[in-house]
């Protein structure tokens, strides 16, 4: 009899803007909600748009779903007084679980500037969730150095002040090179850093689409990995094998190092995140125990 624990899941999805994305975003909803993952995140928009639809979406999971939802905040376009609103208006409706991020600047910006009377930075905002109730928050964190950090150094001590202030656990970045996120556990754990570290993991339903999320966050891709995918730009099913063995092996990878979360970026498909989990022993109707 098997007796090895299973790896605990949580996903991530995004607000859909047409009905069609609505069908899928629900269809990938019920497929997953099948492997019992511990939340599901659902994001704001980058530079803080999709309020409305964000909400929206967290209500319908709590209303038809057993999940437990996640909401994302950002610190963009709001005051402290506006956050401190919607967080108590998510309290109410029965959520205990946020991703606290500083947000991305508005696309007409230059750099980020904090609003004048909003939370600055995703640190205040933490502190300041964590004095509205006491919610369990998640915050990002970056193998690779967030691309506005000054050094490695700079961006560890930001994430230290980020689980400081309250949060539970940091989920990074997606990564392609398994290495990279192993120096940065190590990096964190010798910044005192004791809270979990969560990696997150990208299927690749489409390899320009991941190039483009890799160049705005500063994600490497490795000449291996694009050498996998060369020349299946017109072969959907081949890709799609090759997207999942390469994320099999990396969270294997990850599993055989004591890593025991994972956060799957699905971009509202449930195929390769599905089948990933499958082989991690996440199975449909057994609880992650």
């Amino acid at each position: 009899m098997n007796t090895k624990k299973s790896p605990s899941v949580s996903f991530e999805f995004f607000p859909p803007n047409t009905e069609a994305m609505e069908a899928t975003l629900w269809q990938s909803i019920e497929r997953l909600a099948e492997l019992d993952p511990s939340f599901v995140s659902v994001t704001y928009g980058a530079d803080g748009s999709t309020r409305e639809r964000t909400h929206a979406a967290v209500e319908r999971i709590i209303k038809e779903t057993r999940l437990t939802p996640a909401p994302h905040l950002t610190c963009i376009d709001a005051t402290r007084d506006e956050l401190d609103d919607i967080v108590r208006e998510y309290w109410d409706m029965g959520v205990r679980h946020l991703v606290a991020l500083r947000g991305d600047a508005p696309k007409d910006a230059e750099c980020y500037v904090p609003h004048p009377d909003g939370y600055a930075y995703a640190s205040d905002l933490v502190d300041g969730l964590k004095k509205v109730a006491d919610f369990d928050i998640s915050v990002a964190a970056y193998p690779e150095v967030h691309p506005e950090a000054q050094d490695a150094d700079f961006d560890l001590d930001n994430l230290k002040r980020k689980l400081d202030a309250g949060a539970n656990r940091a989920i990074t970045q997606f990564f392609f090179d398994t290495d990279v996120f192993l120096r940065f556990r190590d990096r964190c754990g010798q910044a005192g850093i004791e809270s979990a570290l969560v990696p997150g993991i990208l299927p690749i339903t489409r390899f320009p689409q991941m190039e483009r999320f890799a160049k705005m966050c500063g994600a490497a891709i490795p000449d291996a990995l694009r050498h996998r995918f060369d020349g299946l730009d017109d072969d959907a099913e081949t890709r799609q094998m090759i997207a999942a063995s390469v994320a099999i092996e990396q969270v294997r990878h990850l599993e055989s190092e004591g890593i025991e979360d994972f956060h799957f970026y699905t971009l509202n498909r449930s195929e390769l995140t599905y089948a990933i989990c499958h082989a991690l022993g996440v199975r449909s109707g057994q609880a992650a125990a």
